[in-house]
Parts: structure tokens; C-alpha cells; sequence
């Protein structure tokens, strides 16, 4: 007996019309055109992912070496002193200490100068 696909066959379409909303031109409502895009857009939003990684990561050592260069030393010294004493703190929380938690966070750099 054959099996006709028609209901499954345009839920699969469905699922991929409505990542393909709001797209621009064609590339919203012809099938081929909508396959491209999204797995085209879904590629390029895997790869935005680790980009945004690395943005925040870049934001995070850039507050860090300006609040370490206030108290007289620089970023890189203050990490490798950090590394010394056994502290550790990932630099995204480093990066919270030094804007909102300042008094300990001056506390680590006098830990860091100490060594």
C-alpha cells in the first residue's frame, strides 16, 4: 500500500516558512529560495554565537586593563599575579568586581602588587 506524505511533508515546510519569516523578497515565500536562506542564516547565527564570545570576552580584559591602569599597574601583570597567588576568577567576574564590587577588587590588585 502506498503512503501518500502530504500532511507530514507540509508540516516540514511549515517549520521552515515560519525561521524564514520576515526575510526579505522571495526569500520568505519560494521554497527554494527559503531553504537557502535559512540554512544560510542558521549557519551564519551558529558562527555569530562564538563571535559573541569573543566580543565579550575582548570587552571584559579592555575594563579590566583600564581599572588595573587607575590603581598603577597593568593588565597583564595583574593576571599573571593572580595566577601566582592561586586566584581563580574567570575575567568576566573580574570585570564585575572592578565596576560594581571596587573595594574588593582593589583588594586583589594589592594581592597581585605583593607578589
Amino acid at each position: 500500500m502506498r503512503v501518500k506524505s502530504g500532511v507530514y511533508a507540509r508540516q516540514k515546510k511549515k517549520k521552515i516558512f515560519r525561521l524564514a519569516k520576515g526575510s526579505y523578497a522571495t526569500k520568505k515565500n519560494r521554497w527554494r529560495m527559503v531553504i537557502q536562506h535559512v540554512e544560510k542564516s542558521l549557519s551564519y547565527a551558529y558562527t555569530g554565537r562564538k563571535d559573541n564570545k569573543a566580543n565579550f570576552r575582548t570587552l571584559w580584559i579592555v575594563r579590566l586593563n583600564a581599572a588595573v591602569r587607575e590603581e598603577g599597574i597593568s593588565y597583564n601583570r595583574f593576571i599573571a599575579g593572580l595566577r601566582k597567588a592561586n586566584i581563580l576568577i574567570n575575567r568576566k567576574m573580574l570585570a564585575e568586581m572592578a565596576v560594581n564590587d571596587n573595594f574588593t577588587f582593589k583588594q586583589l590588585i594589592e594581592i597581585t602588587k605583593a607578589i
